[in-house]
């Protein structure tokens, strides 16, 4: 535990009082096993001992909230539940950085508070086959990639000491998220990207099914049974263009079993691309267009992007510029939140749903409400400018969270009702076990149902 005794966000005597709840008064946890570092003349940030390009002073409470404190936390941290270690690595680090899909370990990430990809640190021992262990470094409020790039992942100095002692760092990557349905009615929410504290993606946020727990897990198990990370496509290149199509080729990675090709940050293929080239068809002419491949491995994982390339098709460009960027931000169980870049000169923009118009809209974001619980939907959007529509945008499919049932009663009805049981004195929701408190009819608490006999 750190606590800077100038932070005014989470202050010196709420840390105080943490400390004296997880070991004096509550002893959820023996005094050999916390270090309390609560003499740091700092604001709310993590610390280190060394300068990065865009941290701040230790006094400050601005983004990133990674400052040059003159205490190496990360070494701190590492050594406390590792042991002593080998020197840092202070120089050029040997491993890499490899960007992944989260996606892979959750459904519909970003609806759940996680983006949709993470990073892993991989010392070059590592990748040689030495044995290693995995650290997970999950990053605060406000530290996420969507709001401070690769800071957290790169200038917080937990590579410098895996890269020396065999240590693969995992950084999970949160998401802020601007609508979630609690059940009961409830919204709140989530603008900082934070992991879930609070339960902002369910009841069962505080126990290992949690959804972003079990995400985890599941990125810890697919590091430890065999993780073989795949490299980036190098050198991708225009190598024609006509009036509706773009030609490219990139130089193949070791060990892929093929590609995925992306336009203006959408997916453009459905089958994997098996070669190192694709040609783009029925394109707008007179139009420029950014590409990005990735590698797929044999497990169905993907690499990091390869460097992004531009290609202008030949001709008259279009009327109206077709928008792209389109993305699904946020997803409940009935809505589906979507936003797009925004097209110069026109004066709207159509949304269409499985193929069919829904509506048109002045904004460049939309709300469709009239969907299904546990249902796939698939968007495009068009732009409008006279009386000249462009052509649809690339597809993007989004399905509908399944739908909570929620109930409010004392913990004597819940036990009673068969959605809890009791133990000991206490209620304990069946399926997640959560202790919902005493077992009488003046504890109240609000169960959701999450499948069937799991609460």
């Amino acid at each position: 535990m750190i606590s800077g005794t100038s932070d005014s966000t989470v202050g010196p005597s709420v840390m105080a009082q943490l400390y004296k709840y997880y070991v004096t008064d509550g002893q959820f946890i023996p005094s050999t096993n916390v270090v309390f570092k609560n003499n740091l003349n700092s604001a709310h940030t993590f610390p280190t001992d060394f300068d990065s390009s865009g941290n701040n002073g230790c006094g400050s409470t601005s983004s990133p909230y990674i400052s040059n404190c003159a205490f190496d936390g990360a070494g701190a941290i590492l050594q406390h539940i590792y042991g002593p270690l080998k020197p840092r690595n202070n120089g050029a680090l040997s491993g890499k950085f490899i960007e992944f899909n989260q996606e892979e370990f959750i459904t519909n990430a970003r609806s759940n508070g996680m983006s949709t990809t993470g990073w892993v640190y991989v010392p070059k021992s590592c990748s040689d086959g030495d044995t290693c262990k995995l650290h997970i470094a999950y990053h605060g409020c406000l530290q996420g990639y969507e709001k401070i790039g690769d800071k957290y992942v790169k200038n917080t100095g937990f590579n410098r000491w895996a890269d020396t002692n065999n240590i693969i760092v995992l950084y999970p990557q949160a998401v802020a998220t601007n609508t979630i349905n609690m059940g009961g009615g409830a919204s709140i929410p989530n603008p900082n990207g934070c992991w879930d504290w609070v339960g902002w993606y369910g009841n069962d946020f505080s126990v290992k099914s949690g959804k972003q727990s079990t995400a985890a897990k599941k990125m810890i198990d697919r590091i430890t049974n065999g993780f073989n990370p795949i490299d980036a496509p190098t050198e991708l290149q225009v190598l024609a263009t006509t009036d509706n199509s773009v030609t490219l080729g990139w130089r193949p990675v070791s060990g892929a079993t093929g590609y995925n090709l992306y336009r203006n940050g959408g997916k453009v293929n459905g089958a994997i691309i098996t070669g190192t080239t694709i040609t783009d068809n029925n394109l707008n002419s007179g139009t420029t267009y950014t590409y990005t491949v990735k590698a797929v491995s044999s497990a169905g994982s993907e690499s990091a992007p390869s460097n992004s390339v531009t290609g202008k098709t030949t001709g008259i460009p279009p009327a109206v510029e077709t928008p792209n960027g389109l993305i699904a931000i946020d997803i409940t169980s009935n809505s589906i939140t979507l936003k797009w870049n925004a097209v110069s000169g026109v004066t709207a923009y159509n949304i269409y749903r499985n193929g069919n118009k829904l509506t048109s809209v002045t904004l460049t974001s939309y709300t469709d409400t009239d969907v299904r619980p546990a249902t796939d939907y698939q968007y495009q959007v068009s732009s409008i400018k006279d009386s000249s529509e462009s052509e649809k945008s690339i597809e993007v499919q989004a399905t509908t969270l399944t739908e909570k049932v929620c109930v409010s009663d004392n913990n004597f009805n819940h036990v009673t009702a068969g959605r809890a049981y009791h133990s000991g004195g206490y209620a304990l929701a069946n399926g997640s076990k959560q202790n919902m408190g005493l077992y009488n009819i003046f504890q109240r608490t609000n169960l959701c149902k999450i499948r069937e006999n799991y609460y």
